[in-house]
């Protein structure tokens, strides 16, 4: 008869530190801290940047289209059976979906989240702020993402990245 502890499965090894993307930080969080920002300064200095009844169309509607990109991405990531977050090691190379289309569509869904509120509450601080949000995400975001792929998936991601634009 053996133990108890020879039945138990053997450790799981910890994640290899080379097999993440090394994100500057979640990318919600990328979006949200500046807007919540600009929505405070927006409070303390109102900049309305659509006249009348528009940002109650607007905003709404870019929010409802932002789902088009960020619910059929999430998908993808569930049927290729691999995590979407970029801090977490990724096991599928995916392509289909939305990815067929724009290599980031979840940060195209955050994006039209972040203009949807921006309109809606009709402020031009979020505005602002996106010119702190691209270039970190650019920067700190896609291109690590970019290089851990192509050095996780080689040929196959350069293949994909000179078919499907970044965005769209």
């Amino acid at each position: 008869m053996t133990p108890a502890s020879d039945a138990r499965e053997p450790s799981r090894p910890p994640t290899d530190p080379a097999d993440i993307a090394h994100v500057v930080a979640p990318p919600p969080l990328i979006y949200l801290v500046p807007l919540v920002v600009a929505l405070l300064v927006h409070w303390w200095w109102p900049w309305r940047v659509l006249p009348g009844r528009w940002p109650l169309v607007i905003g709404p509607l870019l929010i409802a289209a932002s789902l088009a990109f960020v619910l059929p991405a999430i998908g993808a990531f569930k049927r290729a059976r691999t995590n979407p977050k970029p801090w977490k090691p990724t096991t599928a190379l995916v392509i289909e979906g939305p990815y067929r289309y724009t290599r980031n569509p979840m940060y195209a869904g955050f994006t039209l989240i972040f203009l949807g509120i921006t309109f809606w509450v009709n402020s031009g601080w979020p505005l602002v702020a996106l010119l702190v949000v691209f270039p970190v995400m650019q920067v700190g975001v896609i291109r690590r993402e970019e290089r851990y792929l192509e050095r996780k998936f080689g040929a196959p991601y350069r293949k994909y990245m000179q078919t499907v634009r970044r965005w769209i």
